[in-house]
């Protein structure tokens, strides 16, 4: 007899995290987390505040030691005077119920708690530096997500699992039994929490792995046996293209399905690399997905031996570059800017029909066509560019489109 399917649901239940709801029907939100160390306060408030004007919703940052932890309330400051609202998400391991004990102030400053099961204590400490954590939690209003770790799972648990497995008549196989152990031990934390008195309205739960089959697998497990929202991220996805695909392949199920409702992308950053790469990235995966709009997207080919001219290239690159730089912009002089739709292909096989579908979109010359790029808004054919200001031209095209479509939609 086949072993039946959890069927997973969506969660109906909400977090509030300084004004950022997550779960409960909300659009997904995208978190990210910085990579500085958090005692220097100007780099990490630095890092901060790209990362939110990148579009990162929450932002995590590092609590390890009594420095980091004295800088927190100094970071929140500097980022309240500068404008920039963001959420912060203290990443606790090991000795979070000191640091906070020890630094109000940070407890106070930050909008939400991470605490991992796996390494929050060992031992008879386990029960009661996590009960010290959820107690600070409570102490003053913040919610926290428990977030489990195949990277450091609870070994008594695991222990416990791997002995009821062996007491079985069929053994499940040791890549089951690790899923288990990640869902049981998200569950029975956050109940545990509940138990201490966390509101179950305040939780958020997670279960990361660094392969995409063992994620899907374990999310769709832990959707089908809770109801608290979850964070989605695949733990230590990678670098550059690896760390993109895994990502994407396996988040794209689960959001499909309803699973899920924050989520980051662990990229690891390539030499020079900025580390807002993550947060386009989520913004890009859910607006493919159609599951939220952040800024236009630009629809181009791939070129081929029709476009013998890298022209077609630097001007999809160069609209996709401005209409990101003027998203801050439009979101607040014309809200609606970021479901534009753009089209920049490079010869005349797909080129009309391409263009017509998007709300504006050019045509550029290719091999033995003549030296014109017919340009459509709305579907039909509005102009055509010729000369060496096309760029410049079209680009002035999508501004003046932008601001007669949500004329007077601003704050």
């Amino acid at each position: 007899m086949s072993e039946a399917v959890p069927q997973p649901r969506r969660s109906t239940r909400a977090v509030d995290i300084a004004g950022v709801r997550v779960g409960g029907g909300a659009p997904v939100v995208v978190q990210s987390m910085t990579n500085t160390d958090t005692a220097d306060v100007v780099a990490t408030t630095k890092q901060v505040a790209e990362l939110w004007r990148a579009g990162s919703e929450l932002v995590r940052i590092t609590v390890n030691n009594p420095e980091s932890a004295a800088a927190v309330p100094r970071i929140r400051e500097r980022l309240d005077m500068m404008g920039v609202p963001v959420p912060l998400v203290g990443d606790f391991h090991y000795n979070g119920d000191r640091l906070l004990a020890a630094e109000p102030a940070c407890a106070e400053a930050l909008a939400k708690y991470r605490i991992n099961p796996g390494n929050v204590g060992f031992g008879k400490k386990r029960d009661t530096q996590f009960a010290a954590i959820v107690e600070k939690a409570i102490e003053f209003g913040k919610p926290v997500r428990i977030g489990v770790n195949w990277g450091s799972l609870d070994q008594a648990l695991a222990a416990r699992l791997m002995d009821q497995n062996a007491a079985r008549a069929e053994p499940w196989d040791a890549g089951r039994v690790l899923r288990e152990a990640l869902v049981v031990s998200a569950i029975e934390s956050a109940e545990r929490a509940v138990e201490i008195g966390l509101g179950r309205e305040r939780i958020v739960l997670s279960a990361k792995v660094s392969g995409v089959q063992e994620l899907i697998a374990v999310y769709r497990d832990l959707s089908a046996r809770t109801d608290f929202p979850l964070h989605l991220g695949l733990t230590e996805a990678g670098m550059g293209s690896k760390g993109i695909v895994a990502s994407s392949a396996a988040l794209a199920v689960l959001l499909q399905e309803g699973i899920g409702d924050t989520i980051r992308i662990s990229l690891t950053p390539e030499p020079g690399a900025p580390r807002t790469q993550e947060v386009i990235v989520a913004q890009e995966l859910l607006q493919t997905m159609g599951l939220r709009a952040f800024t236009p997207l630009v629809t181009a080919c791939p070129g081929c031996g029709r476009t013998t001219s890298e022209f077609f290239q630097v001007l999809a690159q160069k609209v996709q570059e401005h209409v990101r730089a003027q998203m801050p912009v439009w979101k607040l002089k014309h809200p609606g800017a970021e479901n534009l739709s753009l089209a920049v292909m490079g010869c005349v096989v797909n080129g009309p029909g391409e263009s017509r579908h998007a709300d504006i979109g050019i045509s550029l010359p290719g091999t033995g066509e003549a030296p014109a790029a017919p340009v459509f808004i709305d579907g039909q054919k509005a102009m055509t560019l010729r000369g060496e200001n096309i760029a410049e031209e079209f680009v002035a095209v999508i501004d003046d489109y932008v601001a007669r479509r949500w004329a007077g939609q601003g704050g």
